[in-house]
């Protein structure tokens, strides 16, 4: 909720109390927008919290288990982990995604043609592929739904008939499957929520995981200490002044 708060005293909004009647995921709509979000927008933001709170043994949920592994406090494990995810190769991929719907849909473009333009110019397609999932990501299937759904309630249809002509292109010319941050991009922003807050919200998804994460690693603590292999310059190495170098 003080994503929703901070955002609107940034944009000099007056900030609106939460509402205990309304669940956590409405709440956060209603504080962020000002008005109570329909029964769909609800419905798609709590979809994306859940499907967003915890996924194996990412880079920032091993960096919070890493750190609580040294019996540090869970304020420094989590801290470790905003930290993780704020590298553009962990968190960000559904910021980059909708940069290049604003793109098209500025230029005018045809999706198909802007993404070919994209790989020709050897251009990496963010919210494609995943580490773990060679397949198809069974969370995108989800946030698809709701992205289309959104799409319709609101009016707004063109960022997921966008996104839907930019997956079907890259599936059938790469053989890449849509990730989970490939439709969050649409959905985040028919939700109302501006694209620099897309990382921060996946944070506020991904702190229940991470607590767990913690909470796990302390019930049975191990300190977390991988080994490395030297492959160096034989030994010995003579020292050699500075100025002989």
């Amino acid at each position: 909720m003080l994503v929703a708060a901070y955002d609107r005293i940034r944009k000099g909004k007056e900030v609106v109390q939460p509402d205990r009647s309304l669940s956590h995921a409405a709440n956060f709509l209603y504080m962020l927008n000002g008005e109570r979000p329909s029964q769909t927008a609800e419905r798609a933001l709590d979809i994306a919290l859940i499907l967003h709170a915890d996924h194996e043994l990412n880079a920032s949920t091993f960096a919070a288990r890493v750190t609580a592994a040294t019996l540090s406090d869970m304020h420094s494990a989590i801290t470790s982990a905003i930290g993780a995810l704020k590298g553009p190769l962990h968190g960000g991929a559904n910021e980059a995604v909708f940069q290049i719907l604003q793109a098209i849909d500025k230029s005018k473009a045809q999706p198909v043609e802007y993404v070919k333009g994209m790989i020709a110019q050897k251009k990496k397609i963010p919210g494609f592929g995943h580490r773990v999932y060679h397949t198809e990501d069974p969370r995108a299937t989800h946030l698809r739904k709701m992205s289309r759904d959104l799409g319709q309630s609101s009016g707004e249809p063109k960022w997921f008939e966008i996104s839907r002509q930019i997956e079907e292109f890259v599936k059938a010319d790469k053989k890449l499957n849509a990730n989970v941050d490939f439709y969050s991009a649409s959905t985040y922003h028919t939700l109302g929520i501006d694209v620099d807050l897309f990382t921060p919200v996946f944070a506020v998804s991904r702190i229940s995981g991470w607590t767990a994460h913690v909470i796990e690693q302390l019930e049975d603590n191990r300190l977390i200490r991988p080994r490395a292999d030297y492959i160096g310059p034989k030994y010995p190495q003579h020292y050699l002044p500075l100025e002989t170098r």
